[in-house]
């Protein structure tokens, strides 16, 4: 019979093995991760190609990639992913482009997205999205330069 101490100590060893089998945080400074590696905020990264629009993925269906977690809509965007993850990989890691061709790594918004010659920009707010707009291609050549530079780099180091 579960009384109330046997339940604790019934959670406590459930909480223990999930992060036993938990990998190891190793993302890095190049990946627009949390702190628990969670790339894109939990969003398919698939989702964008095949759907076309952002979807959240599933907590239970995910892939590892480069030391980040990412979240699949369906077991079919995971094996899309992980069969060619370049492919649906956010550019500079999933920091706000405009940001990056700016020099600085800030947060990129799943949900201000745009997808130019099959690869995936994000943007931090709507203004910073409406002004990359206005010169999209003259923005991704300057981050694809600065981003050689600052990838490596904490965002804090940036600053």
């Amino acid at each position: 019979m579960l009384n109330k101490r046997n339940l604790v100590i019934l959670g406590f060893v459930t909480i223990a093995s999930f992060a036993a089998a938990m990998p190891a945080l190793a993302a890095g400074p190049q990946v627009n991760a949390t702190i628990t590696g969670l790339a894109l905020r939990g969003y398919d990264p698939v989702a964008y190609f095949t759907d076309g629009k952002p979807v959240l993925g599933d907590f239970s269906i995910t892939a590892q990639y480069e030391g980040a977690t990412y979240r699949f809509a369906s077991e079919e965007h995971k094996a899309l992913f992980v069969k060619e993850p370049a492919k649906y990989l956010p550019q500079f890691g999933g920091f706000c482009a405009y940001g990056a061709a700016a020099g600085y790594k800030v947060d990129g918004d799943p949900n201000l997205w745009k997808i130019v010659d099959n690869k995936l920009y994000l943007n931090i707010a709507p203004p910073v999205a409406a002004r990359w707009n206005q010169d999209v291609a003259g923005y991704i050549k300057t981050a694809n330069e600065k981003w050689m530079a600052i990838k490596d780099k904490a965002p804090g180091e940036l600053q």
